[in-house]
């Protein structure tokens, strides 16, 4: 997935009201931009650290710019967007890219199910199961190398993984997909002292037959994309 508009360097001030923050750009102005990112954003929020904005002229929002990604300023990249994943692993589903669903030729995103939800994406093609498709977007890392969800607890996390488990005792494929949007980690794993709810009910929904898969991303300040690194656990 391919950002836009061409992103733009900058300085975090401060992050606040979860959706906002306040950032330098290196002309020495200081403007507010959209922070696409309702959980804690754990590491990812130091007031000074390097931030990569996308500017918009679009009349009909109020901030003009929007908060993409954290520069680690030692190669690596982390993606702050929580609507990004979606996109960029919409494009490779569609492309038949995911080597896992490579046999599913239709996809639907934001299909209605459960219990006043809505799956991610719902893949189809005759002869096979349909497949339930949930994703999550991981950016916390607390020890080199390793990237954990979720970084705040998320009750609407845990009704999901219900959800789920019910798609598979209907007959169905159901898969939680974790997508890490970092590039300096290749293992995952759930952060049960942050939300031990959260990790109660997946071991529960992956006893009763929901898939668990772990992509990795490659970032820039040109877009994300979905690699075909999958991550050890």
């Amino acid at each position: 997935m391919k950002f836009a508009t061409p992103l733009v360097p900058a300085r975090l001030i401060r992050r606040y009201k979860r959706f906002l923050a306040d950032c330098r750009l290196e002309d020495g102005r200081e403007i507010t931009a959209h922070c696409a990112n309702p959980g804690s954003m754990m590491g990812l929020a130091e007031p000074g650290e390097k931030i990569w904005l996308e500017p918009n002229d679009d009349p009909k929002k109020k901030l003009k710019y929007g908060w993409r990604l954290v520069d680690h300023e030692n190669g690596h990249l982390t993606g702050v967007d929580t609507s990004v994943p979606n996109k960029a692993l919409r494009k490779a589903l569609e492309d038949q890219q995911i080597p896992d669903f490579a046999s599913y030729e239709t996809v639907r995103p934001e299909v209605k199910y459960g219990e006043n939800s809505r799956i991610d994406f719902l893949l189809t093609q005759p002869g096979l199961p349909d497949a339930y498709v949930e994703v999550k977007s991981v950016t916390l890392s607390r020890e080199p190398g390793l990237a954990e969800f979720p970084d705040s607890v998320t009750a609407r996390g845990t009704k999901h993984l219900g959800e789920l488990a019910t798609m598979v005792a209907q007959g169905h494929r159901a898969i939680m997909l974790y997508l890490v949007q970092r590039t300096d980690c290749d293992r995952f794993a759930l952060a049960a002292d942050i939300d031990p709810a959260y990790a109660a009910a997946f071991e529960e929904a992956q006893a009763k037959g929901v898939e668990r898969l772990i992509y990795g991303t490659r970032i820039s300040p040109e877009g994300v994309w979905v690699s075909q690194q999958k991550f050890s656990t």
